[in-house]
């Protein structure tokens, strides 16, 4: 009887290894989709067999231009860098916060709050800030009026913006010296943003997202921002950056798919 029960667990495990071996294969869709193409669009789907495979970089020009070929909204899309760095965010000599400013523009009014005192007021608002002030402006972020994409600040302002913490945290708006936006300067800061000056931030993935224009704008132009924003990267390593700086780099239009760049090409282009 023994025998037997040892005979038949060995059979039973037999089964199992045969099992793990040649695991059940996968229901299919009937419109042959997988699970991932099946959550995108048919416009995201066409436009994808348009582009060539990630792993297949491309020449700045030819990336830019099928980046463009490839855009079919009904609206204007913005043009986005995705840099991949090798960095860990999680320590602090290996965080990349910095800004940078688009020569050619970003194709889109920036809505810019100053908060200052004094002749930093009149200096803001001559300089196209949309909002300025002292305690009244304070006021109104506190009451909840956030109708601006970027906030300046004066230093001496800056123990009334801990202040504001809970409004302006959740949004991204606390100014930051990092991200340029803690000036004595208001009206050459103001400029500078109103002009195409960006931030820009590597994330928890060492990732840097930013946007470089919108498809409206000329190859060229398009080509020079992207230019600036692969110098300003460069130049604000941070020194905790060790081994190959760069894994990869891919733009992509809003809605569609993105397109990986051959980073030493645009270094070649004069």
């Amino acid at each position: 009887m023994r025998q037997t029960m040892r005979v038949n667990a060995a059979l039973d495990f037999a089964e199992l290894e045969e099992e793990v071996a040649a695991p059940k294969a996968r229901a299919v869709r009937k419109d042959g989709l997988s699970s991932k193409e099946a959550r995108m669009s048919r416009r995201f789907r066409a436009a994808q067999k348009s582009v060539p495979g990630r792993m297949q970089p491309q020449t700045p020009e030819q990336a830019i231009a099928l980046m463009k070929a490839n855009s079919n909204t009904k609206f204007v899309e913005t043009a986005e860098v995705h840099a991949r760095l090798n960095i860990d965010p999680k320590y602090n000599d290996q965080q990349l916060r910095a800004t940078v400013a688009l020569p050619k523009g970003t194709g889109k009014t920036v809505r810019i709050a100053v908060l200052c005192s004094g002749d930093n007021i009149a200096a803001a608002k001559g300089a196209g800030a949309d909002f300025a002030g002292d305690d009244d402006l304070v006021a109104d972020i506190s009451g909840g009026m956030l109708d601006f994409d970027l906030l300046v600040a004066t230093p001496d302002m800056m123990p009334k913006v801990a202040k504001l913490g809970r409004q302006l945290g959740p949004k991204g708006l606390m100014p930051n010296p990092k991200a340029g936006t803690v000036t004595t300067d208001v009206a050459t800061t103001v400029g500078e943003f109103k002009g195409g000056k960006v931030e820009f931030r590597a994330d928890k993935q060492g990732i840097v997202h930013v946007p470089f224009g919108k498809l409206s704008f000329a190859e060229g132009d398009l080509m020079t921002n992207l230019q600036s924003i692969v110098n300003a990267i460069d130049q604000n390593k941070p020194t905790g950056a060790k081994g190959n700086y760069w894994k990869s780099l891919y733009i992509a239009s809003s809605m569609g798919p993105s397109v990986q760049v051959e980073l030493s090409a645009i270094r070649q282009v004069d």
